[in-house]
């Protein structure tokens, strides 16, 4: 379960362009995946936006298969999304 609380937690991390290494180390208990914000399918919504990523959350990281979801209750992972800049 991720709480609302760890995902600022973690937005204000990303926005001091933190790796996700240190995602990792600082929250070792959640799953971190990180890609283009353009690989996500429209049909959802991010969880948190900021100006150079989108945050998703993730379920069934303990699992074979992950999905997005945006229940906080069975989150157990982040995916980073990088924006892609429209030209």
């Amino acid at each position: 379960m991720i709480t609302p609380r760890q995902l600022v937690q973690v937005s204000e991390l990303v926005q001091l362009n933190a790796h996700i290494a240190l995602l990792r180390e600082r929250f070792p208990q959640l799953h971190f995946t990180e890609c283009s914000d353009d690989d996500v399918s429209p049909r959802y919504q991010p969880a948190f936006s900021l100006d150079s990523h989108h945050l998703y959350l993730v379920a069934g990281a303990s699992g074979h298969c992950l999905e997005l979801t945006d229940e906080y209750e069975t989150a157990s992972g982040i995916l980073l999304a990088a924006r892609v800049d429209e030209e």
